[in-house]
């Protein structure tokens, strides 16, 4: 696994394969990913959760609900069991958010955060029922570690008259 990702990460996606055989899935998809993450119960994701008022056992609750596997299998291998595409891709792009947040190592937040960038996954819609989504924690989480949303047009405040700025820019003679 990429030395990018914090122990905290690797333990979640340890969990995850638990999670998987536990509910007698024979894959780990993305809401084995989530319910580690909740499994864990550390982290920003996991304050994040608590600060957006997310019921953590009612959340744990529905997903194992909506994937537990009602002809449970018995898997004996716990490295055997493969993930998703979508949860391989979840793996991939949480080294991107990690890498957009300017973070040195990949976490748990980057791992929620790229769980909520695809809306057509299991763990996604079950979030949107707590009123969780991507922009939504992305800007919670931008206003727990002090940053705004920063617009793409602060270069062009000057003489803007809407900043209440008046500053006109000079004219040039030619």
């Amino acid at each position: 696994m990429d030395s990018n990702f914090s122990q905290k990460v690797k333990d979640i996606i340890s969990y995850s394969r638990e999670e998987a055989l536990r509910l007698g899935n024979d894959f780990i998809g993305t809401e084995h990913l989530l319910l580690g993450l909740l499994r864990d119960g550390e982290g920003v994701a996991i304050n994040l959760l608590h600060q957006m008022q997310v019921d953590l056992n009612n959340l744990r609750r529905d997903l194992e609900h909506a994937i537990k596997d009602k002809n449970s299998k018995t898997v004996s291998q716990i490295n055997s069991l493969p993930l998703t595409k979508q949860a391989e891709k979840v793996i991939r792009i949480t080294v991107l958010e990690a890498k957009l947040q300017k973070s040195p190592s990949v976490e748990s937040e980057h791992l929620m955060l790229s769980i909520l960038k695809n809306k057509d996954n299991v763990a996604t819609q079950i979030l949107q029922n707590y009123n969780v989504d991507y922009e939504l924690f992305k800007i919670e989480l931008m206003q727990m570690l002090g940053e705004t949303p920063k617009s793409n047009y602060d270069d062009y405040d000057e003489g803007n008259p809407f900043t209440g700025d008046d500053k006109q820019p000079e004219m040039r003679k030619a």
